[in-house]
């Protein structure tokens, strides 16, 4: 007994916008967590100064992980509004019936 698909996977209109979206975003982060490794590596005391009662260290590895989940719920916000501008179901239904 087939129930058929349970969603609809069409060609996604948006998927080039979301891979650039994704990579700057990718490359953004990499530069902020190549300055936390490089601080690491060259400075390590720079980390363990005192900011708040707390050292940098743990104040920018927060700020890494806050920062990551930012991105993600921007990245999700920009993504679903360009699936919905582009990948307009009135639009394939009028294309399906030009091409018939």
């Amino acid at each position: 007994m087939k129930h058929g698909e349970s969603t609809d996977w069409s060609k996604d209109k948006a998927s080039g916008f979301k891979t650039r979206i994704g990579v700057w975003m990718f490359v953004l982060y990499a530069i902020i967590y190549a300055g936390f490794v490089l601080i690491n590596t060259f400075n390590p005391k720079i980390m363990g100064s005192d900011i708040g009662g707390s050292n940098l260290a743990i104040i920018y590895g927060f700020g890494l992980i806050i920062f990551a989940l930012m991105l993600a719920f921007v990245y999700d916000a920009i993504c679903t509004a360009a699936e919905e501008e582009l990948n307009d179901p009135e639009e394939d239904e009028l294309e399906e019936s030009e091409e018939a």
